[in-house]
């Protein structure tokens, strides 16, 4: 199996180098690394990857820029295999990702999504275990070793509480064709793909064996549209589309969770204190509507 590895760039140059290195120190030979530039204002990393001289690394660098989203349905149009993954300029691959990734795949080759094991690591690349991460483990499904989920069961889980690290998930190519990212949803879009696929009968394939590094740090988008309240409004928007499409399926602990969506409006409430330090009644509206429902 060859593996699409498609990077949309814009970030930290630091970072990036870091990201592209990982992918050039697996153990395995058997993928491609496609970089998206998103016309970052900086082009010595684009030159820096275009220097490489390793014919499994791709540098594209887009005409205009295409936001986080349409940077997103770039890369989807750019893959080339059956299997890709999506991954964060600023995230890190262990030596073995596409060596284990290949063996998931090969013996549960009906499973949609690939989510292998994810440690989390701050801006200076130390292991870190902030809230949000200790929140995902909660909520993430129990047990150890290789496990498959599916249907109203695991839909219900990620309207609980989003555990999937995108960066890491392995798709089938087909699927990110015929679902894609959808325009209007930057934050969320990986959530709106997940669900899409689930209530199309894609299952999950969920591994323990940690082979990937997501940085989480304050320069993510997540992060700078939590206390403007722009990534809550784009949550409200999606539960409220997959509660009725799951009450539409009859899934009705589906619908109940997504209507919910518990740890999202707990999210909005650590979001308040620096709407409040930055005096932005509008922030702080949008921030306790959400919350509060």
């Amino acid at each position: 199996m060859t593996l699409d590895i498609m990077m949309p760039f814009w970030g930290r140059p630091d970072h990036f180098r870091e990201a592209v290195r990982s992918v050039l120190a697996q153990t395995v030979s058997d993928w491609r690394l496609v970089i998206v530039d998103d016309v970052y204002p900086d082009e010595e990393p684009g030159r820096w990857a275009a220097s490489l001289g390793d014919p499994r690394v791709v540098y594209r660098r887009n005409g205009t820029n295409l936001g986080v989203g349409g940077n997103f349905r770039e890369c989807v149009r750019l893959v080339e295999n059956e299997r890709a993954v999506l991954m964060g300029c600023d995230d890190r691959m262990h030596p073995g990702y596409v060596e284990r990734v290949a063996e998931l795949v090969a013996a549960h080759p009906w499973a949609a999504i690939v989510q292998p094991g994810v440690e989390v690591i701050d801006s200076e690349g130390r292991v870190a275990h902030p809230l949000a991460d200790r929140v995902k483990e909660l909520v993430r499904f129990g047990g150890t070793g290789t496990r498959m989920f599916g249907g109203e069961q695991l839909l219900t889980s990620l309207m609980h509480g989003n555990w999937a690290y995108f960066p890491s998930l392995v798709w089938r190519a087909d699927d990110l064709r015929r679902f894609g990212f959808r325009p209007g949803f930057d934050v969320v879009q990986d959530l709106a793909l997940i669900a899409d696929i689930v209530l199309d009968g894609g299952a999950l394939l969920l591994d323990n064996e940690v082979v990937f590094s997501y940085r989480r740090h304050s320069g993510s988008v997540s992060s700078l549209k939590g206390p403007d309240g722009a990534k809550f409004a784009e949550e409200s928007a999606l539960f409220a589309e997959l509660a009725s499409r799951a009450a539409a399926r009859g899934w009705s602990r589906a619908a109940r969770a997504a209507t919910l969506h518990l740890t999202s409006r707990l999210n909005a409430l650590t979001e308040l204190p620096a709407a409040l330090r930055a005096h932005d009644p509008a922030s702080r509206r949008a921030l306790l509507r959400h919350a509060l429902g």
